[in-house]
């Protein structure tokens, strides 16, 4: 992004190097953490007096996007919550334009770098592996049964039948009491929560997430102008007293949670912590949007956590779930439950978009749950996860202990790690790159450096070990230079 002073322009040039730098902090190519060049050298830089550049780091400090220690000097804030976005288009570059903002400049790298190099462990991919997938049972119905519905555009909620379905399901495996009304088909999770931020929030609102959560390294909030704040996750979920002081605080209108097997760090919320949070939550009307794809792959012989939607008494939760940890991530098919006034608002938005979803992956879904057993599926299924958690677990335990300190997951397919070593999460990831292992670092999910997370679903049980000795090595490296 290059510096263009708009000498005939009203804004103060001071104003326009503020701009200029919040447009490089949001676009990625400041990343958190990272330090500004001084008052003098940004001065000479951009052919600016140094007072004017003063006068703008002093308002990137008001603003909380830049912080600065005596001595050490400017940088990036290390989080960006409560931040909300400048969104003018700026009319010289559509490509910086619009409201749609670029994933994470490192998360970007990863994927890249995992596509590019097929000898990567990759222990970064939150899918499951192909092997683990039902592809005997959907080549047969695709052989087996007729296609009788027409492929024109549907209902805007979704495929009738297979709605249907989903109410059987949800009642069956995730004590949900659902109708067919308040039901949405969604192309998976992330079309759910988009829908959510799109239509039922505006430009400003405040939500809070946990911290750390997969939600931070979505740029959908940024891109809506939505002001996000923090809720801490312990070894016990978030703790409601937590939403309390941030409605206090902020009004928060809306909370994001990942109650069962949270992404990243695998914990559940406390039943005690569930109920207390629901009752909050009515009583000071904030929405709970519950992101729910893993509850039902728990690795342990005691039955799955009830979901809060289904001990919600007061219509406070919206829940989103999806097949894509389960069956197939590529049919993209999700759901959410909510209020009928909720699920016509978001149908009727999504209608304008895209005239509704296709039909065939919401067909194979509807004949999946009609005609297979979903138990002889989610049992097997939940017994191969549990042997490669265990074989993740005890080499971590021989080959890192001294090294990262981790919980032992009962469900769900990551493992949260902290490093013992302060190690740039940065300068790991690279050089675990170029021992081919790839991971997520924790900064992607909003926490703090020296945090690393582990997802066993996808990569093939037979490498777990060797990926765990790259790493191994790869963090010597790291520990090597920091010395």
């Amino acid at each position: 992004m290059e510096w263009k002073l708009d000498s005939d322009s009203k804004i103060p040039i001071y104003q326009q190097v503020v701009d200029f730098i919040e447009k490089r902090i949001t676009y990625g190519e400041l990343p958190p953490g990272s330090f500004l060049p001084s008052e003098r050298k940004l001065a000479t830089q951009l052919n600016v007096n140094r007072s004017t550049v003063t006068t703008a780091y002093n308002e990137l400090r008001a603003m909380g996007i830049v912080e600065s220690t005596t001595g050490k000097g400017t940088r990036v804030s290390t989080h960006m919550w409560g931040v909300s976005p400048t969104l003018t288009p700026n009319w010289r570059n559509f490509v910086e334009g619009g409201t749609f903002l670029p994933n994470l400049p490192l998360l970007r790298h990863i994927r890249a770098e995992v596509q590019q190099n097929e000898n990567i462990i990759d222990f970064a991919n939150g899918e499951l592996g192909c092997n683990l997938y039902p592809h005997d049972q959907l080549q047969a119905i695709l052989r087996e049964q007729p296609l009788t519905h027409s492929l024109s555009y549907d209902h805007p909620q979704g495929y009738l039948p297979l709605r249907q379905a989903v109410v059987k399901y949800m009642k069956e495996y995730l004590k949900v009491e659902a109708t067919e009304q308040s039901i949405m088909i969604t192309s998976g999770a992330q079309q759910a929560l988009h829908l959510i931020v799109q239509c039922l929030l505006n430009p400003g609102d405040a939500v809070a997430f946990e911290s750390p959560s997969h939600c931070y390294s979505l740029p959908l909030f940024q891109s809506a102008g939505i002001r996000i704040f923090p809720l801490p996750v312990d070894e016990h979920g978030i703790n409601p007293d937590d939403v309390q002081e941030l409605y206090r605080k902020h009004r928060i209108k809306m909370i994001f949670l990942n109650p069962n097997f949270q992404n990243p760090t695998g914990t559940m919320l406390h039943p005690n912590r569930r109920k207390k949070l629901l009752s909050l939550c009515a009583d000071l009307r904030i929405a709970i949007v519950e992101d729910d794809p893993s509850s039902l792959l728990t690795l342990e012989k005691k039955q799955p956590c009830p979901t809060l939607k289904s001990i919600d008494e007061n219509g406070t939760v919206i829940y989103v779930h999806s097949l894509s940890k389960m069956i197939a991530p590529g049919l993209r098919v999700g759901w959410l439950v909510a209020p009928q006034s909720v699920v016509e608002r978001l149908s009727d938005a999504r209608h304008q978009m895209e005239l509704g979803m296709s039909i065939f992956p919401q067909w194979l879904m509807q004949q999946f749950f009609e005609t297979v057993p979903f138990q002889s599926h989610i049992v097997p299924l939940r017994k191969q996860l549990a042997e490669k958690r265990d074989v993740i677990v005890r080499a971590l335990n021989e080959q890192l202990h001294d090294k990262i300190s981790f919980s032992n997951p009962t469900g769900g397919i990551y493992i949260w790690g902290k490093l013992k070593e302060p190690i740039n999460a940065k300068q790991l990831i690279m050089q675990s790159l170029k021992q081919e292992i790839a991971f997520m670092p924790g900064s992607i999910f909003g926490a703090k450096d020296g945090y690393i997370r582990l997802s066993y679903g996808k990569v093939d049980i037979d490498q777990i070990a060797e990926g765990i000795s790259r790493l191994r090595q790869a963090i010597l490296v790291c520990e090597n230079n920091f010395k």
